[in-house]
């Protein structure tokens, strides 16, 4: 761990765990000696890092998360409190499935809502936004608005995080009302294109 993080008195940072520069643990929370976090990042109160964890710059984790084994968070991605991530499909208490763990993709600047569920061996998006309560249980485009159980994708979002004036399929361009910058859709695929 390096001396430029910063951690509460009550975490837990066992020995080899790589946290970066910036980077604030607070109460309760435990990272495992394998884990590897990025610069500037927050995590809340009970938060828990598995040792097969890796997790990007900036990111912005929520009390009562737990990230477990597989799972990969690039830069700049948010998990809303309480939500849920899962490394095993098909789980039993009485079955050893530790070599059956689905590896999980959070891509750069995604939002995970509070709540929210994403089944293992799911991709989530650049920029794709996961409303509160969502069950993800299949991969998501970048810039995709996803809700309900299971989620399924009801429209678009910018960069920023604003709605685009977007069929949720087809053809258009919309630009972010707050900063302007502009998309376009093709099929079902978002990209940004200024």
């Amino acid at each position: 761990m390096t001396t430029a993080a910063w951690y509460h008195d009550t975490a837990i940072i066992d020995e080899g765990a790589r946290i970066g520069a910036g980077t604030k643990v607070w109460h309760f929370s435990h990272v495992c000696g394998g884990a590897q976090i990025g610069d500037g990042c927050s995590l809340g109160q009970n938060v828990f890092v598995g040792n097969d964890v890796v997790i990007g710059h900036r990111a912005k984790i929520q009390n009562n998360v737990s990230i477990y084994d597989a799972v990969r968070l690039e830069d700049d991605v948010f998990c809303g409190p309480s939500m849920v991530f899962t490394n095993v499909y098909n789980p039993r208490a009485a079955v050893a499935r530790k070599t059956e763990y689905k590896p999980t993709v959070i891509r750069q600047g995604a939002t995970l809502g509070a709540n929210c569920t994403i089944v293992c061996g799911s991709t989530v998006g650049r920029y794709a936004f996961i409303g509160a309560g969502s069950v993800v249980n299949r991969d998501v485009p970048d810039y995709a608005l996803m809700v309900g159980v299971p989620a399924r994708r009801i429209g678009w979002m910018s960069e920023h995080g604003e709605r685009l004036e977007l069929p949720a399929r087809g053809e258009g361009v919309a630009a972010c009302p707050v900063t302007g910058q502009k998309y376009r859709l093709h099929g079902q695929i978002v990209q940004r294109i200024d």
